[in-house]
């Protein structure tokens, strides 16, 4: 199984690794060996961290959570749950990674705290901005968040590959049952 990142912010790509969470949630981190592999993927550390621990895992998953939260605060325009702010503020407070150049290009250097701690630092700026237009995927079983960066914030799916493919699929047919119902 591969990751899909497609939120437009790494916070909330950590945040969709949890799917479907309104029907059938199917949890894509489950285990530390995930949760590095969604590091490698993701690109953020040169080879993936090697100190996923279950420790780490935990916090990962704690810290997922509370970025799912707070995404859906911010979407509805309430006040943040407290309990969430404190652990995405404790994860950022952890000093993140470390990028050095060689003759080859850069290479990112860390551990899974630093990793959590740039998570949350992406996140912490993503909330902060008001002009960030979040959203929730509009296909009816899909829960992932990102970010809309279409003209006019106008677009209702989080990814074209899966829900975009579907939701437009859909929209066709209905036109197309329409068309067929109209009288001659």
């Amino acid at each position: 199984m591969t990751f899909v990142f497609v939120s437009g912010n790494v916070a909330l790509d950590l945040a969709g690794t949890l799917q479907w969470r309104r029907t059938t949630p199917r949890d894509q981190l489950t285990c530390a060996a995930d949760l590095r592999r969604w590091i490698d993927e993701a690109g953020l550390l040169t080879g993936g961290p090697d100190d996923v621990g279950p420790a780490g895992f935990a916090r990962a998953v704690e810290l997922r959570e509370a970025l799912h939260r707070l995404a859906l605060d911010r979407i509805a325009g309430r006040s943040f749950d407290r309990r969430a702010l404190a652990v995405v503020n404790e994860a950022a407070a952890v000093p993140g990674r470390r990028i050095t150049l060689t003759d080859t290009g850069t290479r990112i250097h860390g551990d899974t705290a630093a990793v959590l701690a740039d998570v949350a630092a992406a996140a912490i700026a993503l909330f902060a901005d008001r002009r960030a237009v979040l959203k929730e995927c509009g296909r009816e079983s899909c829960t992932r968040l990102y970010v809309d960066r279409s003209r006019g914030a106008r677009r209702t799916w989080c990814g074209m590959d899966e829900c975009g493919n579907r939701v437009k699929a859909a929209a066709y047919r209905a036109r197309r049952r329409g068309d067929l119902a109209k009288p001659s």
